[in-house]
């Protein structure tokens, strides 16, 4: 059997249906679509929220809450997590996202001090806790702002 020997099963495949072109067709004039009203006309469907000029259930409902448009995002590491690294090795957020440590990927890092740093380490992030400052230069370590 060649590539060009494939067929389709037979029934399996139908012909589309050609909506409005003409009477013989069984499907001319109104193309299945009735006579007049509101779905019989081009556009005449509306949105999924859209209740027969009601007030929606969405406008009728009570807002609450505020979002901060200026608000920043972190990823949170702890510094604890950070002793998996070998010694004196370079860690940033690439290195954290290749370890499967960064969740959101929002850009931002974020250094917390939960936990202990045996080991000597660089690390580069965005912003760090106090915390998390002293126990990675306690540890011997640097912490360096991108």
């Amino acid at each position: 059997m060649e590539l060009h020997d494939l067929r389709p099963t037979p029934g399996s495949v139908r012909k589309a249906k050609r909506k409005g072109q003409g009477i013989g067709s069984g499907n001319g004039k109104t193309a299945g679509r009735g006579h007049k009203g509101q779905k019989a006309r081009s556009g005449g469907t509306k949105g999924p929220g859209f209740e027969g000029g009601q007030m929606r259930l969405t406008m009728r409902l009570p807002k609450r809450g505020f979002h901060n448009i200026f608000g920043v995002e972190y990823d949170l590491v702890n510094v604890g997590d950070l002793d998996r690294f070998d010694a004196n090795a370079e860690i940033g957020p690439e290195e954290l996202k290749k370890a499967g440590m960064l969740r959101k990927n929002s850009g931002y890092l974020k250094i917390l001090g939960d936990g202990e740093l045996t080991k000597t380490l660089t690390v580069k992030a965005h912003v760090f806790s106090k915390s998390a400052k002293e126990k990675i230069e306690a540890a011997g370590g640097k912490a360096e702002v991108i």
